[in-house]
């Protein structure tokens, strides 16, 4: 099938004709429309079959199931709770699937992976919060990563914390990669006697493994994980969902697979805090960093992090933020992201040797089973632990409440820029402390523990609208029921950043509050039609090594 249709002469069958062909493709996401085309076209080598996610506009039956098996689809897991299925299909059959009615979206099972101490603690204050016996005690934090390694970090007077473990790749659910333990230690590591002592050290892990040995997972594994973190919630008291990994964006977020299932753990009770990426040196769309959030950092309900430099010191005031922290807004969408932004560069964590990030980095290595990591991915698991606390001191409390209740106290004192020269290039970037860099700030968890409020009310991420008539950024969705941006909630009594006039429903453009004065470019292209940065598979090692040694 291809998007060009012979023209008919009744013009009244040319239009049905067109708006059918139309409505079909609006259920494929966009790599599959390439490949429908290439089953279509009697020369092509491509693949026989073709692994996607079939989502339905109902809980799919067994009647749906058999119609697939019927050409030769072979079903590999159900997702009733977002009303979908994963299937290898024969990739002649994906018309098939677009003909049936109850089919609401399809798309492929996407490849994702990994987004890849003491001052962390220290900077975010949630040393002071453990000293008040916010540690975590009997909260359960499901870790969606690459498995966790038993150590003696783990444990608490003997007894080990890591309470269930699962993988969903097949094999132990034992990390073999490395950044799911070291995700754990910055986490609920205890420091075995050392400074490594993580945000809360005393909470429960359920460990559930979807990255291998290589970082490398898929769409289909995470979903399942999420899925089985719901089921699990009430047995292990499971509160909040860590996800320091992400894929690029391909479509909006109410169509995305791993968006819906993200919700659905939100709709559940469960605060799903989610790695913003490692994207923001990213120009190949000429965005200059921008709207490269990846997904399910992309989702408006999920508390989505990025990345900032504590430098060395226990101080907030030099703070800097990582310039390969993803910036949003969002691609289709236009969701304002990131919400907050915590430390994350060159942090010490737990990462035993033998590991795969061990074996290709032995210069990370701190001592023992500690090593140094950065990327949005060490940030997530800080601000997980912020959202612990929340749910120790407050069992009743609602995900939007805790994403409010961070977002709120967060610190606001930023600089206008920051440069930074990186020394293997040369290349300097500047980054500019806008909305889309760094959402409502800097996790401040001893501001958070002060307030003892819990506001009522949607925290979803707000949307950006640009009106090209007026030239005017406005901010949609922060009227007085958005606990967050509304109100007068997270921005002070005068819905200001810092001196600059942001007002709640008239974010004028051309303040560096909202867009950074550089990015006239990449403004252009994200509010355009050339969304080219969503549909990208360029090879990202630059920036993945970038986050794994961290920038100075």
């Amino acid at each position: 099938m291809t998007k060009t249709l012979r023209i008919i002469l009744f013009c009244g069958i040319t239009t049905a004709l067109s708006a059918a062909a139309s409505a079909a493709e609006d259920k494929l996401s966009p790599e599959l429309r390439g490949k429908m085309a290439d089953a279509n076209n009697a020369g092509s080598e491509s693949a026989a079959t073709i692994d996607v996610i079939v989502q339905y506009k109902v809980v799919p039956t067994e009647a749906h199931r058999r119609k697939i098996a019927a050409f030769g689809g072979k079903l590999h897991a159900q997702m009733d709770f977002i009303k979908s299925v994963h299937y290898t299909i024969p990739r002649s059959q994906l018309q098939t699937l677009l003909d049936d009615p109850d089919v609401a979206y399809i798309s492929p099972n996407r490849p994702l992976k990994a987004m890849f101490d003491a001052i962390t603690d220290s900077t975010v204050h949630s040393d002071w919060a453990n000293g008040y016996g916010q540690t975590g005690a009997g909260i359960g934090i499901a870790i969606i990563d690459s498995g966790v390694v038993d150590l003696p970090d783990f444990h608490t007077g003997g007894a080990g914390r890591i309470v269930y473990q699962q993988s969903f790749i097949g094999g132990t659910p034992a990390d073999q990669f490395g950044h799911g333990t070291h995700v754990a230690g910055i986490l609920a590591g205890n420091g075995n006697g050392t400074s490594y002592v993580g945000t809360v050290p005393q909470a429960n892990i359920i460990s559930l493994r979807v990255l291998d040995a290589l970082g490398n997972g898929t769409d289909a594994g995470v979903i399942a994980a999420i899925n089985s973190a719901i089921s699990l919630k009430q047995q292990y008291n499971i509160r909040v969902i860590n996800l320091s990994l992400g894929r690029p964006v391909f479509e909006s977020s109410t169509l995305d697979p791993l968006c819906q299932a993200v919700e659905a753990a939100w709709r559940a009770g469960i605060t799903v805090v989610v790695a913003a990426g490692n994207y923001g040196r990213d120009n190949l769309a000429s965005t200059n960093g921008y709207a490269t959030i990846t997904a399910p950092g992309n989702d408006p309900y999920v508390l989505t992090v990025g990345c900032i430099k504590s430098n060395g010191t226990t101080t907030m005031a030099d703070d800097t933020i990582a310039s390969y922290s993803s910036k949003g807004p969002t691609l289709f969408d236009h969701t304002v992201k990131p919400d907050l932004i915590a430390p994350g560069n060159q942090i010490t964590s737990t990462l035993p040797p033998g590991l795969t990030l061990s074996v290709l980095f032995p210069g990370n290595r701190v001592s023992g089973n500690y090593f140094l990591l950065s990327g949005t991915s060490m940030a997530t698991p800080v601000v997980s632990g912020a959202a612990a606390m929340a749910y120790q001191y407050n069992p009743n409390v609602t995900p939007d409440q805790v994403k409010a209740k961070l977002m709120k106290s967060a610190s606001k004192n930023f600089p206008v820029s920051s440069v930074v020269v990186d020394p293997t290039s040369g290349i300097s970037y500047t980054s500019y402390y806008d909305i889309f860099t760094v959402g409502a700030g800097e996790l401040n968890i001893e501001t958070a523990a002060a307030d003892l409020s819990f506001p009522t009310g949607s925290a979803v991420s707000p949307t950006a609208s640009y009106n090209a008539a007026t030239g005017q950024v406005t901010l949609l969705g922060v009227s007085g029921s958005n606990v967050v941006w509304g109100s007068n909630v997270v921005w002070g009594s005068n819905v200001v950043w810092g001196s600059s006039e942001l007002l709640a429903n008239n974010v004028v453009w051309g303040s560096n509050v909202v867009w950074g004065s550089s990015s006239l470019a990449g403004f252009n292209v994200v509010w355009g039609s050339n969304v080219v940065w969503g549909s990208s598979t360029v090879d990202q090692t630059e920036a993945d090594l970038l986050a794994i040694n961290g920038e100075r």
